[in-house]
């Protein structure tokens, strides 16, 4: 069997794994991780699913698999920055701090090699139901969750069948008219503040939709999630961006991946020496953006 070589990003931005969930699709993203290199990881959010582990416990060895593969690229030099999202909110307490060599930020301004400056951050203080209705949120996270069940039996029903991975959730939340709407509302005010604030574009998550596109003259860039659209946007060499699909697991060491240029109670166990908090190294801000290919 031959094995290629990881492809080499610039920039990667992965969000909403949404560990300690059933919907994560760990085995995705560490397929993913194992071929794609970067000089910097942004983690934007809702990493660990801390909602979910407070009502059971959820942690099978694959998403164990996945912290250590991030820890082992910060390691071995990969700038790592996590910015904390709404379901893994109890690590905004650590702001400032790094943990095993990863920066934990509140959002991050990255410059892309042609010059641009993207904001990024996770989105949810622009999600008017997180800020002032929240009982209302854990309420859609439980539908929800039932939705990504769904997904995951269909699946693998789709597997038995030879065919690949295809998010029933995202095909059903997306015909939902109130869905849509909200999408469309939370885009334009991420990118209004990203104008208000002189950035040529945002990056962030929280919604689950991939998207690459200029609003009035400023990027707008979603990376996604790995509960349904197993997705990250990543920068190359000459500051272009673009979005990857990695809904096939690589055969004989190819990788799989379909490209679009445009488009109980939670307990958080001890940690070790390596891992333990310290202030992060300074200037701590700074994150990735360019433009997208063909948009």
């Amino acid at each position: 069997m031959t094995t290629s070589l990881p492809t080499q990003w610039r920039t990667i931005w992965i969000s909403d794994l949404h560990l300690g969930t059933s919907g994560c699709n760990a085995s995705h993203l560490l397929d993913f991780l194992k071929h794609n290199e970067a000089e910097t990881l942004y983690l934007v959010g809702d990493i660990i699913d801390g909602w979910q582990l407070r009502k059971s416990w959820t942690w099978p060895q694959a998403h164990n698999d996945v912290v250590q593969k991030v820890l082992r690229k910060a390691r071995k030099g990969t700038r790592v920055v996590f910015i904390p999202g709404n379901h893994d909110e109890f690590a905004r307490q650590f702001i400032g701090y790094a943990f095993g060599d990863i920066q934990v930020q509140e959002d991050a301004v990255h410059v892309t090699a042609d010059g641009k400056r993207l904001w990024v951050t996770h989105g949810d203080q622009f999600d008017g139901v997180i800020q002032h209705s929240k009982w209302l949120a854990h309420l859609g996270d439980t539908l929800y969750t039932f939705a990504l069940w769904l997904n995951l039996h269909f699946n693998r029903i789709r597997r038995r069948m030879g065919l690949h991975y295809w998010s029933l959730s995202q095909y059903l939340k997306h015909k939902v008219k109130n869905a849509v709407s909200f999408i469309t509302n939370f885009e334009e005010v991420l990118v209004n503040e990203a104008r208000r604030q002189g950035y040529d574009g945002v990056v962030c998550g929280h919604i689950h939709k991939p998207e690459i596109r200029h609003v009035d003259g400023v990027l707008y860039c979603n990376d996604g999630d790995w509960v349904e659209s197993l997705s990250a946007l990543v920068e190359d060499e000459h500051g272009q961006l673009q979005l990857v699909y990695w809904t096939h697991l690589t055969d004989a060491g190819e990788p799989a991946a379909v490209k679009s240029k445009r488009r109980r109670p939670l307990e958080l166990p001890a940690l070790p020496s390596a891992l333990a908090p310290r202030p992060a190294p300074q200037p701590a801000r700074e994150s990735s953006r360019t433009e997208t290919a063909d948009v």
